[in-house]
Protein backbone atom coordinates (compact mmCIF):
# COMPACT_ATOMS: atom_id res chain seq x y z
CA UNK A 1 0.00 0.00 0.00
CA UNK A 2 1.66 3.19 -1.20
CA UNK A 3 -1.16 5.58 -0.36
CA UNK A 4 -3.39 5.22 2.72
CA UNK A 5 -6.12 7.59 3.88
CA UNK A 6 -7.57 7.62 7.39
CA UNK A 7 -10.68 9.62 8.25
CA UNK A 8 -10.94 10.48 11.92
CA UNK A 9 -7.20 9.97 12.28
CA UNK A 10 -6.96 12.61 15.00
CA UNK A 11 -9.35 10.74 17.26
CA UNK A 12 -8.74 8.12 19.90
CA UNK A 13 -8.74 4.91 17.87
CA UNK A 14 -7.84 6.71 14.65
CA UNK A 15 -4.59 8.17 15.95
CA UNK A 16 -3.48 4.81 17.35
CA UNK A 17 -4.19 3.31 13.93
CA UNK A 18 -2.25 6.08 12.20
CA UNK A 19 0.92 5.36 14.17
CA UNK A 20 0.59 1.62 13.61
CA UNK A 21 0.30 2.24 9.88
CA UNK A 22 3.24 4.67 9.96
CA UNK A 23 5.36 1.97 11.57
CA UNK A 24 4.22 -0.93 9.38
CA UNK A 25 4.29 0.99 6.10
CA UNK A 26 7.13 3.53 6.51
CA UNK A 27 7.33 4.31 2.79
CA UNK A 28 3.58 4.84 2.34
CA UNK A 29 2.02 8.28 2.00
CA UNK A 30 -0.49 8.63 4.83
CA UNK A 31 -3.25 11.22 4.71
CA UNK A 32 -5.42 11.99 7.73
CA UNK A 33 -8.79 13.70 7.29
CA UNK A 34 -10.28 15.15 10.46
CA UNK A 35 -12.10 18.27 11.68
CA UNK A 36 -11.20 17.61 15.35
CA UNK A 37 -14.79 17.55 16.60
CA UNK A 38 -14.07 14.09 18.01
CA UNK A 39 -10.28 14.33 17.83
CA UNK A 40 -7.38 16.42 19.07
CA UNK A 41 -4.16 17.55 17.43
CA UNK A 42 -1.84 16.38 20.28
CA UNK A 43 -2.88 12.82 19.39
CA UNK A 44 -0.91 13.22 16.15
CA UNK A 45 2.37 14.36 17.69
CA UNK A 46 5.02 12.58 15.62
CA UNK A 47 2.79 12.05 12.57
CA UNK A 48 4.82 12.44 9.35
CA UNK A 49 2.09 12.42 6.72
CA UNK A 50 -0.40 14.87 5.22
CA UNK A 51 -3.38 16.34 7.06
CA UNK A 52 -6.65 17.60 5.56
CA UNK A 53 -8.84 19.61 7.95
CA UNK A 54 -12.30 18.75 6.73
CA UNK A 55 -15.81 17.67 7.65
CA UNK A 56 -16.10 14.68 5.34
CA UNK A 57 -19.90 14.90 5.23
CA UNK A 58 -19.53 18.25 3.43
CA UNK A 59 -16.15 17.86 1.73
CA UNK A 60 -15.83 18.38 -2.02
CA UNK A 61 -13.87 15.18 -2.57
CA UNK A 62 -13.23 15.77 -6.27
CA UNK A 63 -12.15 19.35 -5.69
CA UNK A 64 -9.86 18.38 -2.82
CA UNK A 65 -8.19 15.37 -4.42
CA UNK A 66 -8.74 15.87 -8.16
CA UNK A 67 -9.74 12.27 -8.79
CA UNK A 68 -6.83 10.76 -6.89
CA UNK A 69 -7.74 7.80 -4.70
CA UNK A 70 -5.70 5.81 -2.18
CA UNK A 71 -4.70 2.17 -2.20
CA UNK A 72 -6.52 1.67 1.11
CA UNK A 73 -9.05 3.63 3.14
CA UNK A 74 -9.76 3.42 6.86
CA UNK A 75 -12.94 5.25 7.83
CA UNK A 76 -13.12 6.09 11.54
CA UNK A 77 -14.51 9.63 11.38
CA UNK A 78 -17.67 9.96 13.46
CA UNK A 79 -19.42 12.09 16.02
CA UNK A 80 -18.78 9.77 18.94
CA UNK A 81 -20.68 11.55 21.72
CA UNK A 82 -23.65 9.25 22.31
CA UNK A 83 -25.31 11.92 24.48
CA UNK A 84 -25.60 14.43 21.63
CA UNK A 85 -29.28 15.37 21.57
CA UNK A 86 -29.41 16.73 18.02
CA UNK A 87 -30.39 13.58 16.13
CA UNK A 88 -30.21 15.33 12.76
CA UNK A 89 -26.60 16.41 13.21
CA UNK A 90 -25.57 12.99 14.55
CA UNK A 91 -27.16 11.01 11.74
CA UNK A 92 -26.42 13.46 8.93
CA UNK A 93 -22.73 13.81 9.62
CA UNK A 94 -22.08 10.14 10.36
CA UNK A 95 -24.21 8.68 7.56
CA UNK A 96 -23.69 11.22 4.80
CA UNK A 97 -19.96 11.31 5.44
CA UNK A 98 -19.81 7.59 4.72
CA UNK A 99 -22.15 7.84 1.73
CA UNK A 100 -20.09 10.57 0.07
CA UNK A 101 -16.90 8.66 0.79
CA UNK A 102 -18.25 5.48 -0.81
CA UNK A 103 -19.44 7.44 -3.85
CA UNK A 104 -15.97 8.93 -4.32
CA UNK A 105 -14.12 5.64 -3.90
CA UNK A 106 -16.51 3.60 -6.07
CA UNK A 107 -14.80 4.13 -9.44
CA UNK A 108 -11.53 2.67 -8.09
CA UNK A 109 -13.19 0.24 -5.68
CA UNK A 110 -10.65 1.23 -3.04
CA UNK A 111 -10.63 -1.36 -0.22
CA UNK A 112 -12.20 0.17 2.87
CA UNK A 113 -12.48 -0.76 6.53
CA UNK A 114 -14.99 1.28 8.51
CA UNK A 115 -15.84 1.60 12.20
CA UNK A 116 -19.24 0.38 13.33
CA UNK A 117 -20.11 -0.15 16.99
CA UNK A 118 -21.34 -2.68 19.52
CA UNK A 119 -23.99 -0.04 20.29
CA UNK A 120 -25.87 -1.37 17.26
CA UNK A 121 -26.90 -4.39 19.36
CA UNK A 122 -28.82 -2.18 21.79
CA UNK A 123 -29.10 -2.61 25.55
CA UNK A 124 -29.91 -6.31 25.67
CA UNK A 125 -27.58 -7.98 28.15
CA UNK A 126 -25.55 -11.04 27.17
CA UNK A 127 -23.37 -12.33 24.36
CA UNK A 128 -23.54 -10.31 21.14
CA UNK A 129 -23.28 -12.42 18.00
CA UNK A 130 -23.03 -11.41 14.37
CA UNK A 131 -26.49 -12.06 12.96
CA UNK A 132 -28.32 -11.01 16.13
CA UNK A 133 -31.15 -8.49 15.56
CA UNK A 134 -29.91 -4.92 15.87
CA UNK A 135 -31.71 -2.56 18.25
CA UNK A 136 -29.99 0.85 18.40
CA UNK A 137 -30.99 2.77 21.52
CA UNK A 138 -29.66 6.22 20.54
CA UNK A 139 -28.94 8.31 17.46
CA UNK A 140 -25.26 7.36 17.45
CA UNK A 141 -26.06 3.64 17.34
CA UNK A 142 -28.76 4.27 14.72
CA UNK A 143 -26.21 6.04 12.52
CA UNK A 144 -23.86 3.06 12.75
CA UNK A 145 -26.65 0.71 11.67
CA UNK A 146 -27.14 2.93 8.62
CA UNK A 147 -23.42 2.68 7.82
CA UNK A 148 -23.75 -1.09 7.78
CA UNK A 149 -26.84 -0.84 5.58
CA UNK A 150 -25.00 1.42 3.12
CA UNK A 151 -22.01 -0.92 3.05
CA UNK A 152 -24.21 -3.95 2.42
CA UNK A 153 -26.10 -2.19 -0.40
CA UNK A 154 -22.90 -1.01 -2.08
CA UNK A 155 -21.25 -4.40 -1.78
CA UNK A 156 -24.29 -6.03 -3.38
CA UNK A 157 -23.97 -3.63 -6.32
CA UNK A 158 -20.17 -4.06 -6.51
CA UNK A 159 -19.42 -7.66 -5.42
CA UNK A 160 -15.69 -7.33 -6.11
CA UNK A 161 -15.32 -4.32 -3.81
CA UNK A 162 -13.92 -5.03 -0.33
CA UNK A 163 -15.99 -3.15 2.28
CA UNK A 164 -15.38 -4.40 5.82
CA UNK A 165 -16.92 -3.15 9.06
CA UNK A 166 -15.94 -3.73 12.68
CA UNK A 167 -18.27 -3.41 15.66
CA UNK A 168 -15.96 -1.93 18.29
CA UNK A 169 -16.85 -2.80 21.89
CA UNK A 170 -15.74 -0.91 25.05
CA UNK A 171 -12.37 0.43 23.93
CA UNK A 172 -9.83 1.99 26.32
CA UNK A 173 -6.22 3.07 26.02
CA UNK A 174 -3.80 5.86 25.06
CA UNK A 175 -4.99 9.06 23.37
CA UNK A 176 -8.57 8.99 24.67
CA UNK A 177 -8.38 11.74 27.30
CA UNK A 178 -9.59 14.50 24.98
CA UNK A 179 -12.97 12.79 24.63
CA UNK A 180 -14.29 13.97 27.98
CA UNK A 181 -17.54 12.27 28.96
CA UNK A 182 -17.38 9.59 26.20
CA UNK A 183 -13.91 8.46 27.36
CA UNK A 184 -13.62 4.98 28.85
CA UNK A 185 -14.38 3.87 32.39
CA UNK A 186 -10.67 3.21 32.86
CA UNK A 187 -9.87 6.85 32.08
CA UNK A 188 -12.54 8.34 34.30
CA UNK A 189 -11.96 6.09 37.32
CA UNK A 190 -8.19 6.60 37.12
CA UNK A 191 -8.75 10.35 37.22
CA UNK A 192 -10.72 10.06 40.45
CA UNK A 193 -8.19 7.71 42.00
CA UNK A 194 -5.19 9.87 41.11
CA UNK A 195 -6.81 12.60 43.21
CA UNK A 196 -7.12 10.22 46.13
CA UNK A 197 -10.88 9.86 45.69
CA UNK A 198 -12.75 6.58 45.93
CA UNK A 199 -13.79 5.41 42.45
CA UNK A 200 -17.56 5.76 41.98
CA UNK A 201 -19.36 2.86 40.31
CA UNK A 202 -22.94 1.58 40.22
CA UNK A 203 -24.07 -0.86 42.93
CA UNK A 204 -22.61 -3.38 43.46
CA UNK A 205 -19.96 -3.30 40.79
CA UNK A 206 -20.75 -6.67 39.24
CA UNK A 207 -21.96 -5.23 35.94
CA UNK A 208 -19.77 -6.58 33.14
CA UNK A 209 -18.34 -5.01 30.03
CA UNK A 210 -16.28 -6.30 27.14
CA UNK A 211 -13.33 -3.98 27.80
CA UNK A 212 -10.98 -4.17 24.79
CA UNK A 213 -7.57 -2.51 24.64
CA UNK A 214 -7.01 -0.11 21.76
CA UNK A 215 -3.94 -2.01 20.49
CA UNK A 216 -6.15 -5.05 19.91
CA UNK A 217 -8.66 -2.83 18.10
CA UNK A 218 -5.90 -1.54 15.82
CA UNK A 219 -4.78 -5.13 15.13
CA UNK A 220 -8.36 -6.15 14.25
CA UNK A 221 -8.69 -3.15 11.94
CA UNK A 222 -5.47 -3.96 10.09
CA UNK A 223 -6.44 -7.64 9.88
CA UNK A 224 -9.78 -6.71 8.33
CA UNK A 225 -7.96 -4.85 5.54
CA UNK A 226 -5.47 -7.64 4.94
CA UNK A 227 -8.16 -10.35 4.88
CA UNK A 228 -9.60 -8.97 1.64
CA UNK A 229 -13.15 -9.86 2.69
CA UNK A 230 -16.41 -7.95 2.94
CA UNK A 231 -18.78 -8.13 5.89
CA UNK A 232 -19.09 -7.08 9.52
CA UNK A 233 -17.23 -8.53 12.50
CA UNK A 234 -17.11 -8.03 16.24
CA UNK A 235 -14.04 -6.36 17.70
CA UNK A 236 -13.83 -7.03 21.42
CA UNK A 237 -11.89 -9.04 23.97
CA UNK A 238 -14.51 -11.76 24.21
CA UNK A 239 -13.94 -11.70 27.99
CA UNK A 240 -16.43 -9.54 29.93
CA UNK A 241 -15.03 -8.13 33.16
CA UNK A 242 -16.78 -6.52 36.12
CA UNK A 243 -16.58 -2.91 37.21
CA UNK A 244 -15.05 -4.17 40.47
CA UNK A 245 -12.29 -5.89 38.49
CA UNK A 246 -11.60 -2.65 36.66
CA UNK A 247 -11.15 -0.88 40.00
CA UNK A 248 -8.88 -3.68 41.24
CA UNK A 249 -6.74 -3.38 38.11
CA UNK A 250 -6.43 0.38 38.44
CA UNK A 251 -5.50 0.12 42.11
CA UNK A 252 -2.72 -2.27 41.11
CA UNK A 253 -1.17 -0.13 38.37
CA UNK A 254 -1.61 3.17 40.22
CA UNK A 255 -0.32 1.82 43.52
CA UNK A 256 -3.49 2.81 45.38
CA UNK A 257 -5.82 0.98 47.77
CA UNK A 258 -9.08 2.80 47.18
CA UNK A 259 -12.34 0.95 47.74
CA UNK A 260 -15.23 1.67 45.38
CA UNK A 261 -17.98 4.06 46.36
CA UNK A 262 -21.19 2.42 45.20
CA UNK A 263 -24.26 4.42 44.20
CA UNK A 264 -27.63 3.61 42.67
CA UNK A 265 -27.77 3.38 38.89
CA UNK A 266 -30.10 6.17 37.69
CA UNK A 267 -30.98 4.44 34.42
CA UNK A 268 -33.97 2.06 34.44
CA UNK A 269 -32.77 0.14 31.39
CA UNK A 270 -29.04 0.05 32.04
CA UNK A 271 -27.01 -2.51 30.09
CA UNK A 272 -25.55 -4.88 32.68
CA UNK A 273 -23.47 -7.14 30.43
CA UNK A 274 -21.70 -6.79 27.07
CA UNK A 275 -19.71 -9.58 25.49
CA UNK A 276 -18.42 -9.96 21.96
CA UNK A 277 -18.73 -13.36 20.34
CA UNK A 278 -15.36 -13.43 18.57
CA UNK A 279 -15.77 -16.75 16.73
CA UNK A 280 -16.45 -15.20 13.31
CA UNK A 281 -13.57 -12.74 13.79
CA UNK A 282 -11.18 -15.58 14.57
CA UNK A 283 -12.40 -17.64 11.63
CA UNK A 284 -12.57 -14.95 8.94
CA UNK A 285 -9.85 -12.50 9.98
CA UNK A 286 -7.50 -15.07 11.53
CA UNK A 287 -6.79 -13.01 14.61
CA UNK A 288 -7.18 -13.32 18.38
CA UNK A 289 -7.25 -10.63 21.09
CA UNK A 290 -3.87 -10.42 22.84
CA UNK A 291 -4.60 -8.13 25.79
CA UNK A 292 -6.40 -9.22 28.92
CA UNK A 293 -7.71 -6.39 31.10
CA UNK A 294 -4.63 -6.73 33.30
CA UNK A 295 -2.19 -6.57 30.38
CA UNK A 296 -4.09 -3.68 28.85
CA UNK A 297 -4.00 -1.62 32.04
CA UNK A 298 -0.29 -2.38 32.46
CA UNK A 299 0.44 -1.14 28.95
CA UNK A 300 -1.82 1.89 29.36
CA UNK A 301 -0.04 2.93 32.56
CA UNK A 302 3.44 2.31 31.14
CA UNK A 303 2.61 4.41 28.05
CA UNK A 304 2.17 7.46 30.29
CA UNK A 305 -1.19 8.34 28.73
CA UNK A 306 -3.25 7.15 31.72
CA UNK A 307 -1.74 9.82 33.98
CA UNK A 308 -0.80 12.42 31.36
CA UNK A 309 -1.76 15.97 32.28
CA UNK A 310 -3.40 14.95 35.53
CA UNK A 311 -2.88 15.88 39.15
CA UNK A 312 -1.33 12.95 40.99
CA UNK A 313 -1.43 11.84 44.60
CA UNK A 314 1.86 10.94 46.25
CA UNK A 315 2.11 7.25 45.45
CA UNK A 316 4.47 4.82 43.85
CA UNK A 317 3.54 1.92 41.64
CA UNK A 318 4.02 -1.32 43.50
CA UNK A 319 6.58 -3.72 42.17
Amino acid sequence: MKSIWITGGGGFIGSNLVFALQEEYPSACLTVLDDFRSGSFPNLEGFKGDFVAADISRLDWEGQFGGKRPDAMFHLASITDTTLLDQKVQTHDNVEGFRRLLDYLRPAKTPIVYASSAATYGIRAGVNRIGDPLAPANAYAFSKVQLENLARKMQAEEPSWQIAGLRYFNVYGPREGHKGVPASMAWHLAGQMLLGKRPRIFKHGEQRRDFVYVKDIVSFTLAAMKAGKSGVWNAGSGQPRSFNEMVDGLNRVLGTKLRPEYFDCPYPFYQTHTEADMSATRRDLNIEPKFTLEKGLDDYFQSGWLTRGRAKISTKKKK
